[in-house]
C-alpha cells in the first residue's frame, strides 16, 4: 500500500515518510525532479496515482517565512501556484483514477482566522478571507475539496507554526537563541498557535488510517500559548537568558511587511475536532515540545 504525498521531500514531508513507513505503507514523494521513491509532477499529470495508492497528502509549498525575501507579485504568485495548483493536480488524479484512493489529506494554513487577542478559533467558525493569506488558504482548500458521497475522504488540515529543527521559525530562530541573544518577538503578547511537527505527521497518518475522520482538523497544539510564552521557553530549553526582545521592525525588515504579521500577529487555534476524532498529542504543552528540539 502507498501514500503519495505532494511536496513530500521537503521539512514535514520527511517526517511524514519516516512515520508512514514505520506503519507499514509506501511513501512516494511527489517533487520536481525524480528519484528513489519520488516521482515528479509531470509523471503525475501523464500517469495519474500508482496502483497500490490508498491515500493522498497535498502539502506543496513555497515557503512562506524566508528572511529577505520579499513579497512581490512574482512572489506572490509563486506561493499560490505551489499550493493551489498542485494540490488541484493531485485532486484531478485522484477524481480520474480508476481505482481511486481512501482518503486526500489536503494541507491548508490558520492564516483564514483573522488575529485577535482574545477570540478563540476551532474548525466550526466560519471564516471570510481578509487579507492575501487568508484568500490564498479559500483557494487552497477549495483546491483540495473533492465531490460529496465520492469514494474518496477529504480531509482538509490547517497547520499552525510548526516546531522542528530542520524548517520553520525554529531554523529562523536556532542560532540566536543559541548564542544567547533571544528574546520575545515583537510585543510578545500576540497568540503563537503551535504544533511540533512530529505531531503534524501523526495526525497525517491518523487521518489516514481512521475511516471516521474527515472535513477540516486544526492541525495546532490544544494549549497554544503567548508568543513570549514560546520564546521563553525555547530559551529556557537552550539554557540560555531569554532577554533581547526583537522588535516589531526589525522583524518587518528581515521578512517584509507582509510576512512579518506571520510573527507579529496571532490567533488563538484549538484543535477541537482533532481531539475529538481520537488524536493525541505526543507534545502537548510548548514545554515539552522545546525540550525535544534541543534534546
Amino acid at each position: 500500500m502507498s501514500i503519495l504525498v505532494g511536496g513530500g521531500t521537503g521539512f514535514i514531508g520527511r517526517y511524514v515518510a519516516k512515520l508512514g513507513a514505520r506503519k507499514g505503507f509506501k511513501v512516494i514523494s511527489v517533487s520536481r525532479k525524480a528519484g528513489p521513491n519520488c516521482l515528479t509532477w509531470n509523471d503525475v499529470s501523464r500517469a495519474g496515482l500508482p496502483d497500490d495508492c490508498v491515500a493522498v497528502v497535498s502539502m506543496s509549498g513555497e515557503p512562506i517565512l524566508q528572511p529577505f525575501k520579499r513579497w512581490t507579485e512574482e512572489m506572490k504568485q509563486i506561493i499560490k501556484e505551489s499550493r493551489v495548483d498542485k494540490t488541484k493536480l493531485l485532486r484531478q488524479a485522484i477524481t480520474s483514477s480508476t481505482k481511486p484512493p481512501k482518503v486526500f489529506v489536503s494541507f491548508s494554513g490558520i492564516a483564514c482566522y483573522k488575529p485577535h487577542l482574545t477570540r478563540e478559533y476551532t474548525e466550526l467558525d466560519q471564516v471570510e478571507p481578509y487579507d492575501f493569506l487568508s484568500q490564498l488558504t479559500r483557494e487552497w482548500e477549495d483546491a483540495g475539496r473533492l465531490p460529496e458521497g465520492g469514494p474518496t475522504r477529504s480531509v482538509i488540515l490547517r497547520t499552525g507554526i510548526v516546531l522542528g529543527n530542520e524548517g520553520g521559525v525554529i531554523q529562523n530562530i536556532k542560532l540566536p537563541f543559541s548564542l544567547g541573544l533571544g528574546g520575545p518577538m515583537g510585543s510578545g503578547k500576540q497568540w503563537f498557535p503551535w504544533i511540533h511537527v512530529e505531531d503534524l505527521a501523526g495526525i497525517v497518518l491518523h487521518a489516514i488510517e481512521n475511516d471516521q475522520v474527515t472535513g477540516v482538523l486544526n492541525g495546532t497544539s490544544p494549549n497554544p500559548v503567548l508568543s513570549q510564552e514560546f520564546t521563553k521557553a525555547y530559551a529556557s530549553a537552550l539554557h540560555r537568558p531569554h532577554l533581547i526582545p526583537l522588535p516589531s521592525f526589525v522583524v518587518s525588515t528581515v521578512f517584509g511587511a507582509e510576512a512579518g504579521p506571520v510573527l507579529l500577529d496571532g490567533q488563538k487555534v484549538l484543535p477541537k475536532r482533532t481531539l475529538e476524532s481520537g488524536y493525541r498529542f505526543q507534545y502537548p504543552t510548548v514545554q515539552a515540545a522545546c525540550k525535544q528540539l534541543v534534546s
